[in-house]
């Protein structure tokens, strides 16, 4: 007599069931649809268009007069003598959004002459033009393409964003610039990661005749706002495919603010060359530097830097010497910024070598002392 009660019983709870699959069906579909307009809707956002510039204009006086243009062949920037010049000016166009951005900045300046000198026509005046996209809905994973500034280093080609007034030697003589695609991913405030294929070691164009893309990947761990540290590396080759050598590169660095007044900077360059294509024998370069900057007031600081580059084979720093490049230096800054965006600056700067490696006159010499003054000026809107 239970059992015709029973299935019926039985009949609604599969009926509920099935009732509660299209239940949770129908509202997967609701959200999944809600979610798919929300991310529609961020897309046709507005984008927000900014506008920056920068001019830095410098006058520096190299004690070992050089007779040439440049004061010397291993610098980019700031390096003439005896004159007032613009190290660097640009004008940058940018667009923010928050899955997408773009960036186009065209400049010109001394920095442009030297240090784009391998570039072609109008392609020495890009400072910046490359495109990005959020690749996820969190907006921490970017795909970046184009022109942009190298992951190498923390020296930009801004000087009114350094510590120091002039490079240091592993910044002059390691990428500013590279051109290709860069994947970055930021998981959470303290790391961020992030992997390139780019056409070279500082190229826009790839060397002619080279058929092999360059890699780079950067590692950068801050665990606190005053502490951060960074490695980055670069793998790919200088040459065409017919002498190709494999160039294995890495660059490590600390930044460390102590308090208010006092911050740290040390860094450490290291690459190397294959001798020849497919050797196992390698030419080897290094540089460590060390920077210590003290802030008296927001408006007035001192920068003391340490330096030593080695380079005995040539690789990056070519010399008639037979022992190649090998240098050491010191430098101390006086920076006054009345205001954020605009620095004067003041700086003398020593490099000296067992051997003579420094043009003076039409002769060479072991040492190089030089007086340098600058003045940047930094808007963004």
């Amino acid at each position: 007599m239970t059992f015709p009660v029973v299935n019926q019983y039985l009949n609604c709870l599969v009926v509920s069931k099935r009732s509660m699959m299209r239940y949770w069906l129908i509202s997967a579909l609701l959200l999944a649809t809600c979610q798919l307009r929300a991310q529609d809707s961020i897309w046709k956002q507005k984008p927000e268009l900014r506008l920056a510039g920068y001019i830095e204009v410098f006058y520096a006086y190299d004690f070992n007069k050089p007779k040439g243009d440049s004061r010397q062949p291993f610098l980019y920037n700031h390096n003439r003598h005896n004159e007032f010049n613009l190290n660097l000016g640009y004008v940058k166009l940018g667009l923010e959004h928050t899955k997408y951005r773009a960036n186009l900045a065209l400049h010109a300046g001394t920095y442009v002459n030297d240090n784009y000198a391998a570039e072609p026509g109008v392609l020495k005046h890009i400072f910046e033009a490359n495109v990005g996209l959020s690749l996820n809905k969190a907006n921490n994973l970017w795909l970046d393409a184009g022109i942009f500034a190298s992951h190498i280093g923390f020296e930009s080609a801004v000087s009114i964003d350094n510590w120091t007034l002039t490079r240091s030697l592993l910044a002059e003589n390691s990428p500013y610039f590279l051109s290709g695609a860069k994947l970055t991913y930021t998981p959470n405030s303290k790391w961020t990661i992030a992997a390139l294929v780019c056409n070279g070691w500082q190229r826009i164009q790839r060397v002619q005749g080279n058929s092999l893309p360059s890699f780079g990947t950067q590692l950068t761990y801050s665990p606190t706002a005053a502490v951060s540290f960074n490695w980055s590396t670069f793998i790919g080759t200088d040459d065409p495919d017919s002498t190709r050598r494999m160039r294995y590169f890495n660059n490590l660095y600390g930044k460390f603010q102590i308090g208010k007044k006092f911050g740290l900077i040390a860094g450490f360059d290291i690459g190397a060359q294959q001798q020849r294509k497919a050797s196992s024998s390698y030419h080897v370069w290094f540089s460590p530097v060390l920077i210590a900057q003290y802030r008296f007031t927001p408006k007035w600081a001192i920068a003391l830097r340490a330096e030593y580059y080695q380079d005995r084979s040539g690789v990056i720093i070519p010399t008639l010497n037979p022992d190649g490049f090998a240098a050491s230096g010191l430098s101390l800054n006086v920076d006054y910024t009345p205001i954020p965006i605009i620095a004067c600056r003041i700086e003398g700067r020593w490099l000296g070598s067992t051997d003579n490696l420094f043009e003076r006159n039409n002769n060479l010499t072991n040492n190089n002392i030089a007086l340098l003054a600058s003045i940047a000026v930094k808007l963004q809107r």
